[in-house]
């Protein structure tokens, strides 16, 4: 791999010596070195070490061993190349990054992790990117890899129409790969029913609508329209008895903004509401919960999708060149059915403010306070109110960013 990117860029090169350059076709490289380092006052799941995620505090009293633990990252470092160059059909784009932030099976390691593996020709884009249905601009200028649990961020494999591509108004639809999760952990685990496993015939359908004004920011209504299916996998004779078997409609709308204040705040927002969207969601559990169905021998739980609601509310506040500060709180919260168990998550806070220093072009040097809490579905036997579990993390940032353009030779 590195290899190849060596030679793209070497034969980038040798076309744009000694001739004048063509800015409508150019390649890109780009990333960052990031180094973190923090000390975590309570305890989280160690495979989540580096971020906050209520989502990823204990369920249970000491489940994740004792409070007090300092920790280094270079998880963020992120590497990256992208290309532009005009056709008679549009402006043909491509972008592949990764960063070392292992999930799902390699969560925990440090190890490659794709982001993007796009392109785009004209109106129509294809591959790994931001879903359709989120707004990457509500996330705030901060330290914290994971961000707010409470907006939409999910890179997906897609197939996008942008019908609308304006200065001022911007349209987009997209069939997205049904199934997957935010963290890329096993497709199935998104339904909370023991012995079945998932089943998505149809892709999930996102889009938004954007508005942008002049000066004082830009407008976004997005939503996302789902089928997730469920297959009972029992043996014959269990499937005579009791087949579990079903299915639910999973939808979700949301509204977000970023606010201009002066010259100095950005104002940024969102509300999410729905079912069944968790996976869209930053942090948040399973799509499908159980419900009791007393009464049907066949099917005495059945599964439901779970209603979810997402708050965001940031402040980005640009002090001089040189300093800058972010300060927000975010939140999830999860409608639990009946059947779920009791240390099921059901709601999470996320409280954040930094302080960042620019010392020199490309440099940055940070400094961040964060606080993370989770509340569970209900008490369990014995217990008087439902568990909760909470979090604090100071974090200390060092990144050196880098980039370079390299143009084609005019014709």
């Amino acid at each position: 791999m590195k290899f190849t990117f060596i030679l793209m860029i070497l034969c980038w090169i040798s076309t744009t010596r000694a001739q004048e350059a063509d800015s409508s076709k150019w390649f890109e490289v780009y990333g960052f070195a990031q180094t973190d380092m923090g000390y975590n006052f309570n305890q989280v799941n160690q495979q989540w070490y580096d971020v906050m995620r209520p989502s990823k505090l204990p369920s249970y009293k000491n489940e994740f061993g004792t409070d007090g633990n300092f920790y280094f990252s270079v998880r963020q470092t992120r590497f990256g190349v992208k290309s532009s160059m005009q056709t008679k059909w549009g402006a043909f784009k491509t972008v592949f990054d990764f960063d070392m932030f292992g999930v799902g099976a390699n969560a925990g390691q440090t190890t490659i992790r794709l982001r993007h593996a796009y392109g785009q020709l004209g109106h129509f884009g294809a591959g790994q990117t931001e879903s359709a249905f989120m707004d990457l601009d509500v996330f705030p200028n901060t330290l914290e890899y994971w961000g707010p649990c409470g907006m939409l961020f999910f890179r997906n494999v897609q197939v996008r129409y942008m019908p609308i591509m304006k200065e001022h108004h911007f349209l987009v639809f997209a069939l997205e790969m049904p199934g997957a999760s935010g963290d890329q952990g096993v497709y199935s685990d998104r339904v909370e029913l023991t012995g079945v496993k998932s089943h998505y015939p149809f892709p999930d359908i996102t889009g938004h609508y954007r508005y942008t004004g002049k000066k004082w920011g830009y407008i976004q209504l997005g939503g996302v329209a789902r089928y997730i299916g469920w297959k009972d996998q029992g043996d014959q004779a269990h499937l005579d008895t009791m087949n579990l078997s079903g299915s639910a409609i999973g939808w979700g709308i949301s509204l977000s903004s970023g606010i201009n204040i002066g010259k100095v705040v950005v104002l940024h927002l969102q509300g999410i509401y729905g079912a069944g969207v968790e996976n869209y969601f930053n942090d948040a559990p399973v799509d499908i919960g159980i419900k009791n169905n007393p009464g049907d021998k066949t099917k005495p739980i059945v599964g439901v999708a779970l209603p979810d609601l997402g708050l965001v509310a940031f402040v980005d506040l640009n002090w001089s060149k040189k300093f800058t500060s972010s300060v927000g709180w975010s939140n999830t919260t999860i409608t639990n059915s009946d059947g779920q168990k009791p240390d099921a998550y059901h709601l999470g806070h996320f409280v954040e403010a930094n302080l960042l220093y620019y010392p020199w072009q490309n440099v940055m040097v940070g400094v961040e306070f964060q606080w993370i809490y989770r509340q569970n579905y209900m008490a369990a036997a014995g217990e008087s109110s439902a568990y909760t579990s909470q979090a604090t993390k100071i974090n200390l940032s060092f990144k050196y960013s880098f980039s370079k353009i390299f143009y084609a030779k005019k014709k």
